[in-house]
C-alpha cells in the first residue's frame, strides 16, 4: 500500500494519530470524545452542529478528515514542486512543517471561525496546541516521503 498510494497511507496514519490525541485530550479535559467530535463539526456547519447527537460527532469525524487530506494534499504537492523541500532531514521538514499547519489553524482559521486569540495568552497551551501538528502530522508526513 506505501508503494502505490503512500498519500492514502499518510493521510490515514496522521489523521488517526491525530484525532485519537485530540480524543485524549478531551477526556483528560473532563470532556468527550462524541462532544469533541461535534465542536469539530460546528466549525464547517454551526454552532447547531453541536446538538447533533450522533450525527454530530460523524460529521466532525469527516470534517477532521477532509482537513487532514488537505493537509496532507499539501505536503505532497510541496514536495514535488520543490525538491529541496524534501531532501530536508525529515525530522526538520516535518518541524516545519508542523509549525506552519500550526500557523495556519491557530493564526487564520481557528480565529476567523471561533475569534480565537492568536498567539495565545496561555503560552503552554499554546505549546499544547502546536505539538500535534509536528508529532502527529508533520513528523509522519516527512518520515513516510523521506529520500533514501
Amino acid at each position: 500500500m506505501t508503494r502505490r498510494s503512500p498519500a492514502l497511507l499518510a493521510w490515514l496514519l496522521c489523521g488517526t494519530l491525530d484525532i485519537a490525541y485530540a480524543a485524549a485530550a478531551s477526556v483528560m479535559q473532563g470532556g468527550t470524545v462524541p462532544g469533541m467530535l461535534r465542536s469539530v463539526a460546528s466549525g464547517p456547519f454551526g454552532d447547531g452542529a453541536r446538538s447533533w447527537g450522533a450525527a454530530g460527532a460523524l460529521a466532525g469525524l469527516a470534517t477532521h478528515f477532509a482537513i487532514m487530506g488537505a493537509m496532507v494534499a499539501v505536503w505532497f504537492a510541496a514536495a514535488r514542486r520543490w525538491p529541496a523541500w524534501a531532501a530536508l532531514p525529515w525530522w526538520l521538514a516535518g518541524t516545519l512543517y508542523g509549525l506552519i499547519l500550526y500557523g495556519v489553524m491557530n493564526g487564520i482559521v481557528l480565529p476567523l471561525r471561533f475569534g480565537s486569540p492568536f498567539p495565545p495568552a496561555d503560552l503552554v497551551q499554546g505549546a499544547i496546541a502546536l505539538f500535534p501538528h509536528i508529532v502527529f502530522v508533520g513528523w509522519p508526513l516527512a518520515w513516510l516521503t523521506r529520500k533514501g
